[in-house]
C-alpha cells in the first residue's frame, strides 16, 4: 500500500518579490512546523547566500531583511512567516542584468571581507539600516553590526565600506 503525505496547510511567502506557497506537514516534500527559515531559505528555496553558522542567533551569519528589519532566519519558524515580506542577499542584486547593488559593490571595491562567510548577514544588516536611515552615523552602523560575527576581524572594513557607500550616495544627490 502506497501511504501518501498529507498537506496540513499552505502557507505563502514572498522571498525577493516572488511569491511562495510552501506545503506544511509531515514528510519529505513538506515545511515541517519546526523547520527554521534558514533552512527553509536555503535547503528548499536554494538561496544559499545566506549562512547558518552558529544556529542560535548569535553570528548573525542567515540576517535577512523581514518586513524592513534584520533578522536572524535560524530563529524563525517558516511556518510564522505567513505573508512575509523577506529579503535575502540574492534579492540586492539587479533581477535583470545580475549586478551588484551599490552596496554590494562597495565591498567589492574596499574588499569589506575577508573569507566572506559572515559577509552576506552583515551587507543584509546594512541594508535594514539603510532603508530606515539613509546617512547613518558610523556609531549607528556599528551598532547595527553588533550582532554580526566575523571570526576573520574584518568588521572595521565592513564599516568602511558601508560608510563609504554613504558618501556616495551623498555625492550623487
Amino acid at each position: 500500500m502506497l501511504l501518501r503525505e498529507k498537506t496540513v496547510r499552505e502557507i505563502t511567502l514572498y522571498v525577493n518579490g516572488r511569491e511562495y506557497n510552501l506545503p506544511v506537514g509531515e514528510g519529505k516534500h513538506f515545511v515541517h512546523s519546526s523547520e527554521t527559515l534558514a533552512y527553509t531559505l536555503r535547503e528548499r528555496l536554494e538561496l544559499t547566500g545566506l549562512k547558518i553558522g552558529c544556529d542560535r542567533g548569535v553570528c548573525g551569519s542567515c540576517t535577512v531583511v523581514m518586513d524592513g528589519d534584520a533578522v536572524s532566519s535560524c530563529m524563525i519558524l517558516t511556518v510564522d512567516c505567513e505573508d512575509r515580506n523577506i529579503t535575502t542577499i540574492e534579492g540586492l542584486t539587479d533581477p535583470d542584468t545580475g549586478d551588484l547593488s551599490k552596496l554590494q559593490q562597495s565591498f567589492v571595491e574596499r574588499t569589506g571581507y575577508q573569507c566572506g562567510f559572515c559577509t552576506p548577514g552583515i551587507i543584509m544588516a546594512a541594508k535594514a539600516l539603510l532603508d530606515k536611515n539613509s546617512h547613518p552615523t558610523e556609531e549607528e552602523v556599528r551598532e547595527a553590526l553588533a550582532g554580526n560575527y566575523c571570526r576573520c576581524g574584518t568588521h572595521y572594513t565592513a564599516v568602511e565600506s558601508i560608510m563609504a557607500h554613504i558618501h556616495e550616495g551623498e555625492d550623487s544627490l
